[in-house]
């Protein structure tokens, strides 16, 4: 039980919505992306295995921003 719901007795439980299942796919496939970035940068490139975290942590830092802009922008248009 949260503090909001013990403060507020009369307050219904939020509902959230379910994830479908095209975001699972697509965070999935985002997954294998940037691990296929990580060995590519790795073995191929040969820059170094903390180099190579560090470029793939980077891709996934900057896709997840652009994701949470995204989002934001459409939860704002309801």
């Amino acid at each position: 039980m949260t503090v909001d719901r013990e403060a507020i007795p009369g307050k219904d439980r939020r509902v959230t919505d379910e994830v479908s299942t095209a975001t699972v796919v697509a965070y999935g496939c985002a997954a294998v992306v940037l691990f296929g970035w990580f060995l590519f940068g790795w073995l191929v490139l040969q820059q170094g295995f903390v180099a190579s975290v560090g470029e793939a942590a980077g891709a996934g830092s900057a896709l997840l921003v652009a994701v949470t802009i995204i989002g934001s922008y459409r939860r704002s248009r309801r």
